[in-house]
């Protein structure tokens, strides 16, 4: 399947391209429900409480507005 797949896209012109790109992109967007995640749900149960129990001290709105600040301007920079 991957060889048939991969064979087809290489010869596939630009709307077939486009129209595959579309519904594989909406599809792999839609799959993908954050709140169904038990990793993730559990890293943030985690997060949650290590915040409330005092072992984690969090950071303020300043600290993290900087981190982002600092990125975006590493990444202009390239």
């Amino acid at each position: 399947m991957r060889v048939e797949l991969h064979d087809y896209i290489n010869h596939a012109d630009e709307k077939e391209l486009e129209l595959l790109y579309t519904m594989w992109s909406n599809t792999a967007l839609d799959k993908y429900e954050w709140w169904n995640d038990e990793e993730l749900i559990a890293e943030l149960d985690k997060s949650s409480a290590a915040l409330e129990s005092g072992g984690d001290k969090g950071k303020t709105w300043e600290e993290v507005k900087e981190v982002l600040l600092n990125r975006l301007r590493n990444n202009n920079e390239k």
